[in-house]
């Protein structure tokens, strides 16, 4: 199983840990992966680690999709490529929110069903620089014609030759929309997904591979999880439930919160619910205890080294291609033990 290393997004100040980025690529790591929210944007840092690193691909998980046109983000990813040496950039592609989406940058939730396949088609015909880009969508269109516009639009194709092969994974969570990334899209980077889940999105995967006319050799899947190596299990959980609780009650308006959706998509409704009161009722630590041990530790790597290796199995057998994991350097060190990188496999 391939592995990846998740920086995420910043803080009130930007830190990049690249000693941690060399140390994995030195291990065998696959990918390191950025993020962003409402803060430090994703790209940019991965164009640093890529002066400082020779070959470990650079991910986002993802950008958002209302904060740059498809243009923009081709642009950037073929820069981004290029800089680092060629074929080590990898656009990871979400919608974010309608409260980021409209709040944020102003934009229409809009049909983001649409407007993610638009998105990644276009970005495909700029890298692929065949012609001067066309796409008449449903929700993007090139060139421009809309409310507006003077009408004198022109296609254009790109001065940069870019690398044609710059992989787009989605973040996607929904049945159409897990459908559709395995249809359009290089790779995929499920949301809450855990080996106890694994069953839920087999279908719809091969649904969208088969109208594509791909095997699963041809579409690439990781997740993420936290590890913790610790004697001290209990101790381990608590810490990670106020970010859980956060997501699920406050991430998003009341009635369209994706991390509460997929909570109850793993058979967690009561405790989402109860989650999601307490934290919009201002209980956050109430909010908090309401999270249960059994739901965090389905999604973390926690504990002594015996029982992270035992749960890694789990991992390896859940039908995702690589495993993207954030802790420390002792926990960055195991988890290339557990994967068997640079060793030869047992």
């Amino acid at each position: 199983m391939k592995l990846g290393l998740m920086l995420g997004y910043s803080g009130a100040e930007l830190n990049i840990p690249l000693e941690n980025v060399q140390l994995a690529e030195q291990l065998g790591y696959d990918s390191v992966w950025t993020a962003e929210a409402y803060g430090s944007d994703a790209i940019t840092p991965l164009a640093y680690i890529a002066a400082h690193t020779q070959r470990i691909r650079l991910g986002t998980a993802v950008i958002q999709l209302a904060g740059r046109t498809p243009a923009n983000a081709a642009m950037a990813f073929a820069t981004l490529d290029a800089l680092a040496g060629g074929n080590r950039a990898i656009c990871g592609i979400g919608v974010s929110g309608p409260q980021i989406v409209e709040g944020w940058y102003g934009q229409p939730w809009g049909r983001p069903y649409y407007r993610i396949k638009d998105y990644v088609t276009i970005m495909k015909k700029i890298l692929a620089r065949e012609e001067p880009v066309v796409h008449d969508g449903k929700e993007i269109s090139l060139p421009y014609t809309d409310a507006g516009a003077l009408g004198v639009g022109k296609p254009l194709k790109s001065i940069l030759h870019m690398n044609p092969d710059i992989p787009i994974w989605l973040g996607t969570g929904m049945e159409s929309t897990v459908k559709l990334t395995a249809e359009i899209a290089d790779g995929w980077l499920p949301l809450g997904y855990v080996p106890e889940s694994a069953h839920l999105y087999q279908d719809w995967i091969d649904t969208g591979l088969a109208r594509a006319g791909r095997t699963r050799d041809q579409f690439e899947s990781q997740t993420m999880t936290q590890v913790h190596l610790t004697d001290d299990v209990q101790s381990a959980l608590d810490r990670l439930k106020p970010n859980i609780a956060l997501y699920v009650g406050g991430m998003g308006h009341k009635n369209k919160n994706f991390h509460k959706e997929m909570m109850v998509r793993r058979g967690f409704a009561e405790a989402a619910d109860r989650i999601q009161e307490l934290f919009l009722a201002r209980r956050k630590d109430e909010a908090v205890a309401a999270v249960p041990d059994e739901f965090v530790d389905q999604g973390a790597l926690v504990g002594p080294r015996a029982r992270i290796a035992r749960r890694f199995r789990d991992w390896e057998d859940c039908g995702v291609t690589g495993l993207t994991i954030s802790g420390n350097e002792e926990a960055i060190r195991f988890m290339a033990e557990c994967a068997r990188l640079n060793t030869e496999p047992v």
